[in-house]
C-alpha cells in the first residue's frame, strides 16, 4: 500500500458511513436554523467541516488505539498497526486537518468560533474515553451533535429550544447506533480492556437501544410540533420507526455481522429525516 492510500485509509475515505452519520444531523439543524434556505457559504463550510473533522477524529482515534487495534479482528489491518503510517505522520495529519477546519470556522461569526472550541475538545477527547468510562458513546454523541449547535449559533446568533431538542435527539440516537457498532467488537474489547456501552449494557443491550430509539423519536416528533411541520415530516417519523424496528430484528441475536448491518442502516434514518425537512420548507 502506498503512503497516500494508507493516509486515505487512516481518514476512512474508503468508509464514508461516519461522515454520513455526522453530516445528516448537521444538515437537519442547518436547514431548520436557516428556515429552509441556508446560504451557499454555510453549506460549504459545514459540509467541509463535517468531512474534515470526521477524518481528524478517525486519525486521532487510530492513534489512541494503535496498541490495541492489532488484537481486535475488525481493526487488525489499520495503517498504524501494519506500519503503513507512522505515529508522527498520523499526528501531523491530525494537526493539518484541525488547522484547515479552524480556518473554515474563522469565516464564521465570533459566537460560532467560540462554539467550535467545544467541538474540537470533544472530538479530541472521545478516542481516549474508551479507557476511562463505560460510556464513550455518550462522548461520541456529544461530539457528533455539537455541529448542530454551531449551525444555530451561526444562522440565528442564538441557540433556541429546537436546537437543544435536536441536539438531545442526536446524542441519544448516536449512543444507540454506536452501541450496535460496539456489539461487533464486544468480545475483543473485553480481552483488551476497552470500555463501551455494549459491555456496560450487557444482556440488556437490545432493550436499552430500543429505549434510546423511542426517546429519539419522541424528541424528533417534538421538533416537528415546535416548527409546525406537516405530513412529510410525520411520514418520515413513521419510516424512521420502521427502520428502527428493522434494526431491532437484525440485532436480536447479537451476531457480529447483523449488528454491523444494523449500524450501517442508520445512514437511511438520517437521510430520510433530512429529505423530510427539505420538503417541509419547499
Amino acid at each position: 500500500m502506498n503512503k497516500m492510500a494508507a493516509l486515505g485509509q487512516l481518514m476512512r475515505l474508503d468508509k464514508p458511513i461516519g461522515t454520513y452519520l455526522l453530516l445528516w444531523p448537521t444538515y437537519w439543524a442547518l436547514w431548520i436554523a436557516s428556515d429552509g434556505w441556508p446560504n451557499a457559504h454555510l453549506i460549504v463550510v459545514f459540509t467541509l467541516g463535517v468531512f474534515i473533522m470526521r477524518s481528524a477524529g478517525c486519525v486521532i482515534n487510530d492513534f489512541a488505539d494503535r496498541k490495541v487495534d492489532g488484537q481486535v479482528k475488525r481493526t487488525s489491518e489499520r495503517p498504524l498497526v501494519t506500519g503503513a503510517v507512522t505515529t508522527k505522520e498520523a499526528l501531523a495529519l491530525f494537526a493539518g486537518l484541525v488547522i484547515v477546519a479552524f480556518l473554515l470556522v474563522l469565516t464564521l461569526s465570533s459566537f460560532t468560533i467560540k462554539m467550535s472550541v467545544v467541538a474540537l475538545a470533544l472530538a479530541s477527547m472521545y478516542p481516549f474515553m474508551k479507557r476511562y468510562t463505560n460510556m464513550p458513546q455518550l462522548v461520541l454523541g456529544l461530539a457528533f451533535s455539537w455541529g448542530m449547535i454551531m449551525a444555530f449559533a451561526e444562522a440565528q446568533g442564538a441557540i433556541p429550544l429546537t436546537a437543544w431538542l435536536l441536539f438531545s435527539a442526536n446524542v441519544l440516537w448516536t449512543i444507540a447506533y454506536d452501541t450496535m457498532y460496539a456489539m461487533v467488537d464486544r468480545d475483543d474489547d473485553l480481552k483488551v480492556g476497552i470500555k463501551s456501552t455494549a459491555i456496560l449494557f450487557g444482556r440488556n443491550d437490545t432493550r436499552i437501544i430500543l429505549t434510546l430509539q423511542l426517546l429519539t423519536l419522541a424528541l424528533l416528533w417534538q421538533v416537528g410540533e415546535l416548527n409546525a411541520f406537516g405530513w412529510p415530516y410525520q411520514l418520515a417519523m413513521v419510516i424512521v420507526a420502521a427502520l428502527f424496528s428493522y434494526q431491532q430484528i437484525l440485532i436480536r441475536n447479537k451476531a457480529r455481522d447483523a449488528c454491523f448491518k444494523a449500524f450501517l442502516n442508520n445512514h437511511w434514518v438520517g437521510l430520510v429525516i433530512f429529505f423530510a425537512i427539505v420538503i417541509e420548507y419547499l
